[in-house]
């Protein structure tokens, strides 16, 4: 599968702290690629690093195969749509002000324009001045002004930011029709494990400028065997029998994490045969948000 970003060795250090570290970093074309990690962990600076907003200290940033330097830049960026850090309006202008603005620097089409207030939803709203939006119709803007030249490739750093509930289902599914419709591929960051766990068929986790896991949810859920439940008739006396393992005490069974099929086996066999009935075991696989802390030790992104 053709690789859409490439990155190997990419440092990038402010005097000297370095800040980012990725041996290596690959997102294949047509996937929705969620970059987690941190406060602080380099997400951001990598991000800029890519649309060539940040320039590297070491390392190689290819992007469609081609490799990001002062020769090709222009061409690339052509090629690229970007929400970092908000979006960037004028909030005196109407929202339909603020597309023409971007139809002129970014010279396309009118109907480029109104096909991507039409893809965000933004139809009945854009006669309205932006200083009048609510803030999920100006991340809204934000990614309509991104996806305006119909991009290859289009990075959005915090789309749901901010948002309540239903704003972010409105953006999670604007962001999950942009490879099946548009054939763009999504390189995003968020704070909220829970809705990018919806959305992505890849992600990586950095964390203090260092990739720490790159690969699919599966891949990385597989890698972390999931914790089993027992229900029991002596709730008290199973925890006893698995007090060496990474066992949680609940109120009618026991929690044991990272147990492989054999030592469930084990397990079951151990409490059946301790004289104590099994009532029920039941798989529970760890969610995103448990994972990162587990590879992290951060409670919060």
């Amino acid at each position: 599968m053709t690789m859409m970003i490439e990155i190997k060795n990419l440092i990038k250090k402010y005097g000297r702290e370095t800040v980012v570290n990725i041996d290596s970093l690959r997102i294949k074309e047509g996937e929705i690629y969620g970059f987690l990690g941190p406060n602080g962990a380099g997400k951001s600076t990598t991000m800029k690093m890519i649309l060539s907003l940040v320039t590297p200290t070491d390392g190689k940033i290819q992007i469609m195969g081609r490799e990001m330097n002062d020769n090709t830049r222009v061409a690339l960026l052509q090629q690229i749509g970007s929400l970092i850090e908000g979006p960037s309006y004028y909030s005196h202008l109407t929202g339909m002000e603020n597309m023409e603005i971007i139809q002129v620097l970014k010279d396309v089409p009118k109907k480029n324009i109104e096909k991507a207030i039409q893809i965000v939803g933004l139809k009945n709203h854009m006669n309205k001045k932006v200083k009048n939006y609510s803030l999920g119709m100006k991340q809204r803007l934000g990614v309509a002004m991104a996806i305006s030249n119909f991009p290859k490739l289009i990075i959005l750093d915090e789309p749901t930011n901010g948002l309540d509930p239903a704003g972010m289902e409105e953006m999670r599914k604007l962001i999950k029709t942009l490879p099946k419709d548009y054939g763009m591929t999504v390189m995003m960051s968020s704070h909220i494990l829970d809705e990018v766990e919806k959305v992505v068929s890849s992600i990586g986790i950095i964390n203090k400028g260092h990739m720490i896991f790159e690969g699919s949810l599966a891949e990385l859920k597989r890698d972390n065997h999931p914790s089993i439940y027992f229900k029991t008739s002596n709730p008290q006396k199973t925890f006893v029998l698995f007090k060496e393992k990474n066992s949680e005490l609940r109120e009618e069974g026991v929690l044991i994490s990272d147990l492989s099929d054999s030592e469930t086996a084990y397990c079951a066999k151990k409490i059946i045969d301790s004289g104590i009935e099994l009532y029920r075991m039941e798989e529970r696989t760890k969610s995103l948000e448990e994972l990162f802390i587990q590879l992290t030790g951060k409670k919060s992104l």
